[in-house]
């Protein structure tokens, strides 16, 4: 029988979600290649995705032995899909940078929308975010826009943003 190591994955025909490409710009590059080391030194299968084996070979490298699935499996539900470097690199990039909850934010893109149409137009968000609290940038507002789902007339849909935030994709219909 072959060993752990070298079985084919079940469910490898389950491709990763793909984590929001932006997650790289969030930080340097020499944490970009420490970030590489650490998710190197958890895929212990050496197979470009953490799974819960790589896990619990992970915790018995450092001497723990008795971690139980269930608590294995809890961290694994922390991201979106099967977890490749980008969505490591997602996972980090939103424990280190705060991500709010998707419906926070959700909540407050509502604030703009009194009449619960679901979407903001890009010229009156454009100006809210460049002249409200946290300023952003003219590329910021650029970067948001272009992730976004805009319609002919100019109008943001939030709820697909938020999600697109929170999850690092655009949800599937």
């Amino acid at each position: 029988m072959a060993s752990r190591k070298t079985k084919k994955k079940e469910g490898g025909a389950k491709r990763a979600q793909r984590a929001s490409s932006n997650v790289f710009s969030m930080f340097e590059q020499t944490q970009i290649q420490e970030f590489k080391e650490a998710f190197t030194l958890i895929d212990q299968n050496r197979d470009g995705f953490i799974d819960k084996e790589d896990l619990k070979d992970t915790y018995a490298s450092l001497g723990k032995l008795n971690v139980k699935d269930n608590e294995l499996e809890d961290m694994l539900k922390e991201a979106s899909g099967p977890i490749n470097f980008t969505m490591f690199l997602n996972l980090f990039g939103e424990k280190l940078h705060g991500t709010d909850p998707e419906d926070t934010i959700l909540n407050a893109f509502k604030m703009f929308d009194p009449e619960a149409k679901g979407y903001i137009h890009t010229a009156e968000l454009q100006h809210i975010l460049m002249t409200q609290a946290d300023k952003f940038s003219v590329e910021e507002v650029r970067q948001m826009f272009h992730s976004s789902n805009i319609d002919s007339a100019g109008n943001l849909d939030y709820k697909s943003l938020c999600y697109i935030i929170t999850h690092g994709e655009e949800q599937e219909e």
